[in-house]
């Protein structure tokens, strides 16, 4: 799969309206029928301080975001999407909420303990949205701070690739592991653990 010249996200929603309402009434469905869609949050709850300051970058409906603010964090998410950021708002309103596109967005100079990205989000970016994105996220990393992010293989954006890109953002993969409940490394699915350099 070549890299996107454009916003996947973005075009699949354009070329089908209903997208984002029935990509937010799946993760009901899921959790309806009793499924563990938790497990990006958990993973990142066990990582920080109660209380932390966390980003949920592409934050979807809320769902890795929403969890963590139950559990006492100062949530903010980021989300191209205003129909998701809608459903996060209604779904999850101990959090902030906001419509933005990860290259672009600006939280007024807020840092963050954590940054998390889950549900392939770096995949979606355009190829030229890449780095701006990882940049953007590392300017809104507090010192100290670390990021994890997660997506699949096959996805248009090689694991190699995303190492390089965090490199030329000015940030580093301090470990590395195949699943949100640390597999070791494989060449299927990636989790980092990120840091400034």
């Amino acid at each position: 799969m070549s890299t996107p010249e454009t916003n996947v996200w973005t075009a699949v929603t354009a070329r089908n309206p209903d997208h984002s309402a029935n990509y937010a009434e799946r993760w009901r469905n899921l959790e309806r029928m009793g499924r563990d869609i938790h497990g990006e949050a958990r993973l990142v709850d066990a990582m920080v301080e109660r209380g932390a300051r966390i980003l949920d970058a592409g934050c979807g409906t809320g769902r890795v975001g929403g969890y963590l603010a139950r559990r006492g964090h100062q949530v903010v998410g980021v989300d191209l999407d205003p129909y998701l950021i809608d459903v996060a708002r209604t779904d999850h309103p101990l959090a902030q909420w906001h419509v933005g596109n990860l290259a672009e967005f600006t939280l007024d100079g807020a840092e963050f303990d954590h940054i998390v990205s889950a549900g392939n989000v770096m995949t979606f970016l355009a190829g030229s949205e890449r780095i701006p994105a990882l940049r953007r996220l590392g300017e809104h990393l507090a010192p100290g701070g670390r990021m994890t992010i997660g997506f699949g293989a096959g996805r248009g954006y090689e694991f190699a690739q995303f190492e390089d890109d965090l490199a030329e953002a000015g940030l580093a993969m301090q470990s590395r592991f195949s699943s949100w409940q640390l597999d070791p490394p494989s060449e299927d699915f990636l989790i980092a653990v990120i840091i400034a350099r």
